[in-house]
């Protein structure tokens, strides 16, 4: 099981070119093994959907009772039974033992002779040479290989010990548990526009039916089963050469594929000719019969890669109520972290570019339009200098200053000054300095300051001005006395 699970990583370059196989029943094969119980139910709910099992042949279908089989409450144990018994009791490595994977392997060597050899006359119908088939019984019971290419054995002996092999299991190879299934499955036909049941089988029902109990066959069961359907399958194309129809196949291979154990034709009664039709059909239909459903797919699929599995339409619909808008708000969560991570990343670009064009225009030689374009980076805020991280400020606008005359003026005549005002609460930009006044403010600090000087300055000029026009009249007056 864990061959099955697990993925292989190869490195050989040589076996890169070849192609990839996809194995569509890998989430089937891996539920099957991982999770048989659930498995189990999952593909039984399916079936009873197709067939009609009352409640004791659905236990015996699971498992959980004992199958009750045609004549095996009967009185007729005659000679017959008592020799097949007696024959079960001489178990070997292979013949005669419950089947195993080793006694495949030692079984696979006969049809992989056979798959060779498919045109003789008769195959599976004309019995081979009793003594070369004891020969090679003991080889395979012994577990030695056997070269059946050398030409020691014919193929109607590899054949009858084919049959043999199937003949000497404990059951038969769809166990005793599916028997009641399978006829179940013959009786499904199809129906007619008002409903009737008509005589025409319903072919794709008993695909789908058999896709689904060959599931849960024990695995070394379901492995042969595939072999040998993949074997009359063949050999039924090939009819025109051995004479071995599909039907006449299914008339050598039912008492020992189907048939329960230890019955007779008598006990099977009018259940032979439904149970050498399905055996018929299974040959027919073989290369449909190991693939699971698309749903049962579906389902081990959802199984491990989604939250939504062995869901029904209605939980679904519940996914998508009213209720599930509380997650919404994460959502939008998420999208606005994404956003901010990606306008962050843009901005760190944009940045970068910048510097890098202010590199390459710095590095320029001088001219004219030298300056015009490190004019343009001094008005963009986000513009670098080649030798920092941090944005310069943008140069100072040249405006007119405001005469010194103009500020008497206004002090004169009572006008308030707006730039006192102002400096109470904000400072005042550069800008609104002019070039007279930069000593001033470098002096004294702050616009109050440099208004109270030149206040001073005014009234030192107007004593003096006064004082010159009285030293004027008084020299005046003196002149003409």
């Amino acid at each position: 099981s864990d061959a099955i699970c697990n993925f292989v990583i190869c490195n050989d370059s040589s076996l890169r070119s070849q192609p990839i196989i996809f194995n569509p029943d890998f989430f089937v094969e891996k539920l099957r093994h991982e999770k048989p119980e659930v498995f189990t139910e999952l593909v039984v709910s399916n079936i009873t959907r197709l067939i009609d099992l009352p409640g004791t042949e659905l236990a015996q279908l699971m498992g959980e009772e004992d199958p009750k089989l045609p004549g095996a409450n009967g009185t007729a144990s005659g000679f017959f039974r008592s020799l097949m018994s007696l024959k079960r009791k001489e178990k070997g490595v292979v013949f005669g033992s419950p089947l195993t994977e080793e006694g495949i392997a030692q079984v696979s060597q006969l049809i992989e002779y056979l798959h060779k050899n498919l045109r003789a006359e008769g195959l599976f119908r004309v019995p081979g040479n009793s003594i070369r088939q004891q020969i090679l019984k003991d080889a395979l019971n012994s577990g030695t290989d056997i070269d059946l290419d050398s030409g020691e054995f014919h193929s109607n002996d590899v054949a009858t010990l084919l049959k043999m092999f199937l003949g000497e299991l404990p059951e038969p190879l769809l166990t005793h548990k599916h028997f009641h299934a399978h006829l179940k499955i013959a009786d499904l036909m199809l129906f007619d526009e008002k409903g009737n049941k008509t005589s025409t089988p319903d072919k794709e029902r008993q695909i789908e039916a058999l896709q689904l109990l060959f599931l849960i066959l024990p695995a070394p069961n379901r492995s042969l089963l595939k072999l040998l359907l993949d074997l009359l399958y063949q050999t039924a194309k090939k009819q025109d050469k051995n004479k071995m129809s599909a039907h006449n196949l299914a008339l050598m291979f039912a008492p020992h594929i189907l048939w329960p154990r230890n019955v007779t034709a008598n006990d099977l009664q009018e259940n032979i000719t439904k149970l050498n039709n399905g055996v018929t059909f299974m040959i027919k239909h073989s290369q449909k019969l190991f693939k699971a459903p698309a749903y049962i797919r579906e389902c081990a699929r959802l199984h491990y890669l989604g939250s939504r599995a062995h869901t029904s339409k209605d939980d679904l619909d519940l996914l998508t109520s009213p209720g599930s808008k509380e997650l919404q708000p994460l959502k939008s969560q998420k999208r606005s972290r994404l956003d901010t991570c990606h306008q962050e990343e843009t901005q760190q670009r944009t940045e970068e570019a910048l510097r890098e064009l202010f590199r390459h225009v710095h590095n320029m030689p001088d001219s004219a339009k030298k300056k015009r374009l490190i004019q343009q980076f001094n008005k963009h805020p986000a513009a670098l200098t080649p030798g920092s991280e941090v944005p310069t400020s943008p140069a100072p606008r040249r405006t007119r200053s405001r005469s010194f005359s103009g500020l008497i003026k206004r002090k004169v005549l009572g006008t308030p000054v707006i730039l006192e005002r102002k400096s109470r609460d904000v400072t005042p930009e550069p800008e609104r300095v002019s070039k007279e006044n930069v000593h001033l403010l470098q002096k004294c600090g702050s616009p109050a300051h440099v208004s109270q000087m030149k206040m001073k300055s005014l009234e030192g000029r107007k004593e003096e001005s006064c004082r010159r026009m009285r030293a004027r009249l008084l020299s005046k007056d003196s002149s003409s006395l």
